[in-house]
């Protein structure tokens, strides 16, 4: 029972991230709008909001023009409410499952915001980043917080310097401000005693990677030369933060050889 209700609570979230992506770069009020079709902008009634289940039994049609309504709801709604449930079957009910959750949702608002607009709201990384001090404190009290908050600066100031070194390399700007402050979340995310500045380094790198294949499909395909970094950055920090124990003893072994 405890998993369904993280279950609909992510599909409920799921929805409400999509608003939040969507809405804020472009100023609109994300709470007294009332939602509507993106076709026919007829308001929407109740039974047409119900997450995950409205798309089905519309049959992915607005009931008003029959037009077809984006499977981004859908995805959105139901990758949440999966990444919600998988969350309470990794930690259970623990401090490190409300640290992921946090994560997760800062996470999915960036993928919206940056990819439609290439913009990161700096709204979810303030609100995030209270919630992860908070949790922090009280998953190791304050001295760990304490250092949590230094990794998050180290790692603004080593996203910053890149920063510099970009624009030299390329006479433009190389990253945009959203990810220089979206690191300083990475940093709290990662940053526990003896390992938090490491695992920062490896989930810069891990989001090379990750962000590899997509930007080799936009100058290809569609002859793009910008990217959004943002959800590639926190994707990896997630990635490793999930598998903080196996990329530290990945760490371990390289230090004995």
């Amino acid at each position: 029972m405890i998993g369904v209700f993280f279950f609909v609570l992510g599909s409920i979230l799921g929805s409400f991230y999509l608003v939040i992506g969507s809405r804020l770069p472009i100023h609109q009020n994300v709470i007294s709008d009332r939602s509507r079709c993106d076709s026919c902008h007829e308001v929407l009634r109740w039974y047409e909001l119900i997450p995950l289940l409205s798309y089905i039994f519309l049959l992915g049609k607005c009931h008003h023009c029959h037009k077809k309504i984006s499977p981004l709801h859908f995805v959105m709604e139901l990758c949440t409410a999966l990444l919600f449930l998988i969350g309470y079957l990794y930690y259970d009910l623990t401090i490190s499952l409300g640290i992921y959750l946090v994560s997760v949702s800062v996470t999915l608002i960036i993928f919206v915001s940056d990819f439609k607009y290439m913009i990161i709201l700096d709204s979810p990384l303030v609100i995030g980043s209270i919630l992860l001090i908070i949790l922090k404190y009280f998953e190791g009290g304050l001295t760990n917080t304490i250092i949590a908050i230094i990794y998050g600066i180290c790692m603004f100031i080593l996203m910053f310097l890149i920063k510099l070194l970009g624009d030299k390399i390329y006479k433009k700007e190389s990253l945009g401000g959203g990810d220089i402050k979206l690191c300083f979340f990475i940093g709290l995310i990662l940053g526990y005693p003896h390992i938090g500045f490491r695992m920062g380094l490896i989930s810069l790198i891990l989001s090379a990677f990750l962000a590899f294949p997509y930007a080799l499909a936009s100058v290809y395909l569609y002859k793009k030369n910008e990217l959004p970094y943002g959800p590639f950055l926190i994707a990896a920090a997630v990635i490793v933060f999930i598998f903080l124990d196996k990329f530290s003893r990945l760490l371990s072994l390289f230090s004995l050889t």
